[in-house]
């Protein structure tokens, strides 16, 4: 297996897996080669950005927290008036169907990714959406780089922030993800991996990719909430720390308080936990891989997993 990794490392840096050449993509109920998947180019969500996705992985055999993923999904699409056109039971089918088709059972990826369809004219409005709904599925063999634990990401603050809901709701999940492009490519052009990002107040927030989290004197912090995305491992780890005696508050911080914190870490459904070794090119703590308090965090989270996929 190719173990070779990008010049910049990422939250969703994977070992490269020949397997994916010839995966199958789910296409408006379809399975395909992924040479033959293909949407229109008056698909609202290529021409627009008009649509909504979710992240999921599969471990032994089970999409893990399911049922908080499509939550997600089927209220943000409520929110923009996108009928899937499916029930939760016909989307969970979708998603084994497409594993079953590539012979997944764990170390798999997917997004799922619903779009207003295909439009008559190339216009904005979304009357023109006239013939239902596109939905893909991707499911890619996907192991997290070992190297991403041990060097850890580099952050740069970026002058790109997450913005108030009426603007733009950060906890849609949508396809329209122009501003965390832009967030990234300050990073990167700032020599980090990947940007963090404040809130209209300039309180820390988030990254361009997954919630941030720091560790202080034994105590997790992390934003409000109410400017980033509403994470299903975010949300998973505060209430492991909650239920485990780690002190943990959503709270407004600021960057002297990130630059001065013990441990920094990520979270996302790709990689769970990921640690933070430096931010504006300060070292964060003693870093050496993941600190004491999030290795205790990140061995409650996969004994949740467990919990959640077994049988």
């Amino acid at each position: 297996m190719n173990k070779k990794l990008d010049k910049h490392l990422t939250t969703h840096t994977a070992l490269d897996d020949p397997r994916n050449a010839d995966i199958k993509i789910y296409v408006n109920g379809d399975l395909v080669h992924r040479d033959e998947a293909k949407v229109s180019v008056y698909d609202s969500g290529f021409m627009l950005g008009d649509g909504m996705w979710e992240g999921l992985r599969l471990y032994n055999g089970k999409w893990a927290f399911l049922d908080d993923h499509l939550d997600r999904l089927f209220e943000s699409c409520k929110a923009v008036n996108i009928d899937i056109g499916m029930d939760r039971e016909v989307v969970e089918a979708a998603l084994d169907a497409t594993a079953a088709a590539n012979g997944m059972t764990g170390d798999a990826h997917a997004r799922l990714m619903v779009t207003r369809g295909v439009k008559i004219k190339p216009f904005q409005h979304p009357s023109l959406s006239q013939s239902g709904p596109t939905v893909v599925i991707i499911a890619e063999h996907s192991k997290p780089a070992e190297e991403l634990a041990k060097r850890g990401i580099a952050l740069a603050t970026v002058p790109q922030v997450r913005g108030l809901p009426m603007s733009q709701d950060a906890k849609y999940n949508s396809h329209s993800k122009l501003n965390c492009v832009i967030a990234c490519l300050q990073a990167e052009q700032a020599g980090a991996d990947e940007g963090l990002m404040l809130d209209p107040h300039g309180f820390v927030n988030t990254t361009n990719a997954c919630n941030f989290f720091i560790v202080r004197k034994g105590e997790v912090w992390t934003s409000t909430g109410d400017y980033c995305m509403n994470g299903v491992t975010r949300r998973k780890v505060i209430e492991l720390c909650r239920a485990n005696d780690i002190p943990a508050f959503e709270r407004n911080y600021s960057l002297v308080d990130a630059y001065g914190a013990d441990e920094a870490f990520l979270t996302g459904t790709f990689g769970a936990q990921t640690p933070v070794r430096s931010i504006d090119g300060k070292r964060i703590g003693d870093f050496e891989g993941f600190g004491p308090v999030t290795t205790r965090i990140r061995q409650l989270y996969k004994e949740l997993v467990e919990r959640d996929t077994a049988g």
